[in-house]
């Protein structure tokens, strides 16, 4: 072989390295072609590496709307922060969605208490926890994350935090909450509530902009009935929310005290940092709970996942988690995959 020739197939795989497997073999087919005619130049473009798809995912049917919103962003080319936290502010605002924000079923004292977490592509994190009063607790905890050397502000201290900087304090409870509260107390006596599938739902939301970064939010009013002070998975980093954006982003919804005991949203992000895909590892995940929590089939907990590809999945305990998955401009409500087959 001519040393042009050599020359010319020792820069076609250099090129490799910086294409697609589809663009080396289109480069692969040119480079015989020229070989074989005696011609030894280069092309003169390099197809470029696709973008990562834009995605959005997010727990639930009231995940329909709030993705809406946050794909209204991602289709900009806004920033997935920015994206998660206008999304999952639709359901906070939202009176008729009663385990998230305005109109959440209160504490069993009568009181709308708030969690909520975000975590961006540089791992930044910030959350509230036990935060009464203010709308949007989802921009108070991008307010600590952005504003102080904190990740959590709780009780008293974060609606201080709130005030001070400009939020507004404002009533959560509606009279269809008040209602409910109201009837409860009757039938239960006061009695703390036994976490089941019924009284507790979270909004996590993930996304990937079109610059290939992930970030994510978690809010919640928590627990209906639950005790005073009780606080979820949900502001918890690690528990309710991770985003690594080397690898993906994982979220939870359902019985925060299970996803608390055993990390569920660090498990899932490593678990693909491991090769497994976002489904393998939210499985995983579930699985893990179902090993170590011998009370499982009494409660419901569900996971989703997202890697740097774009790649999604989510799974639950039982029957009935659905998650909202918006990507190639396409909003779709899926049910997840369950480990109770009965």
């Amino acid at each position: 072989m001519a040393f042009g020739e050599i020359e010319f197939i020792s820069n076609i795989y250099y090129k490799m390295s910086m294409s697609t497997r589809r663009t080396f073999i289109k480069q692969s087919a040119l480079a015989s072609t020229l070989v074989a005619a005696g011609g030894f130049s280069m092309p003169d473009t390099i197809t470029p590496e696709p973008k990562n798809p834009k995605a959005v995912i997010s727990t639930w049917n009231f995940g329909m709307q709030a993705n809406v919103a946050a794909w209204e962003i991602l289709s900009k080319g806004g920033h997935a922060l920015d994206a998660v936290e206008a999304g999952v502010k639709v359901t906070e605002a939202d009176p008729k969605i009663q385990s998230v924000g305005y109109g959440g079923f209160p504490d069993r004292d009568g009181r709308v208490t708030l969690d909520a977490c975000v975590m961006d592509e540089k791992g930044n994190c910030g959350s509230v926890a036990f935060l009464e009063h203010i709308l949007h607790p989802v921009s108070v905890a991008r307010a600590v994350m952005e504003k102080t050397p904190h990740v959590l502000l709780a009780g008293e201290g974060a609606l201080q935090f709130a005030l001070a900087n400009g939020f507004k304090k404002e009533n959560l409870l509606t009279p269809e909450s008040k209602e409910a509260w109201e009837k409860w107390c009757k039938e239960h006596q006061y009695s703390p509530m036994k976490i089941d599938h019924d009284n507790h739902d979270t909004i996590g939301m993930l996304a990937l902009d079109s610059e290939g970064n992930l970030s994510g939010a978690c809010t919640t009013s928590g627990l209906a009935w639950k005790l005073h002070g009780r606080v979820g998975d949900s502001p918890i980093i690690g528990a309710g929310l991770y985003v690594d954006n080397e690898v993906g982003a994982a979220t939870a919804t359902g019985k925060g005290e299970a996803v608390l005991k055993m990390c569920g949203s660090f498990l899932i992000v490593e678990l693909m940092r491991n090769g497994k895909s976002p489904a393998e590892a939210c499985k995983m995940a579930v699985e893990r709970i179902v090993k170590q929590q011998s009370d499982y089939k009494d409660f419901q907990v569900g996971f989703l996942a997202i890697n740097k590809k774009g790649e999604t999945g989510g799974y639950a305990i039982t029957k009935g988690f659905q998650y909202a998955l918006y990507q190639h401009d396409v909003n779709t409500l899926i049910d997840a995959e369950h480990y109770i087959k009965e």
